[in-house]
């Protein structure tokens, strides 16, 4: 990760909550975009992903699953395409080479990373990282961190409710 992060913190106090911060995301994010997702099991990630799904326009009935055994899920957006990738069961950055990982990041899609942190060399420096933390059975502590001036961006895109 890159030494020129800014960073904020969000508190979710429900799942449903965690679906809407993904969902306001999602309605900003962009073809080419990255979401590096990190957190433990159970944190949340995929309900996020799922809120993004609904904000990039992902129709509902797709159902938005984590891709633990298939590591990639591709879903047909309003404007883009998403790639949700699990690489729970990969050892390190080599395997991507093997699933064609470079076609992801330069597609036009938007690629969001479940557990990120095992390939975090991989992730480009301009994507937008996220860590969620249980506190407790629900309440989540989500914090995003990324290039100063996007990070910005989304601080008054959840600061408005996602108003566009």
């Amino acid at each position: 990760m890159a030494e020129y992060r800014s960073s904020f913190v969000l508190i979710s106090n429900s799942p449903r909550e965690t679906f809407r911060i993904g969902k306001i995301l999602g309605r900003f994010l962009k073809g080419g975009n990255c979401v590096a997702l990190t957190g433990e099991l159970g944190a949340g990630k995929t309900n996020l992903t799922q809120g993004i799904a609904s904000g990039l326009g992902v129709p509902d009935s797709y159902a938005v699953t984590s891709p633990t055994f298939t590591l990639i899920n591709e879903y047909p957006g309003r404007d883009a395409l998403l790639f949700h990738l699990d690489v729970y069961r990969l050892t390190g950055p080599a395997d991507l080479e093997e699933m064609g990982y470079e076609e992801y990041l330069l597609g036009n899609g938007v690629l969001v990373i479940e557990w990120a942190e095992r390939i975090l060399e991989a992730v480009p420096d301009e994507a937008l990282f996220v860590v969620i933390s249980a506190l407790d059975e629900n309440v989540r502590k989500i914090e995003f961190s990324g290039c100063p001036d996007r990070i910005g961006f989304w601080e008054r895109a959840f600061r408005e409710g996602g108003s566009e």
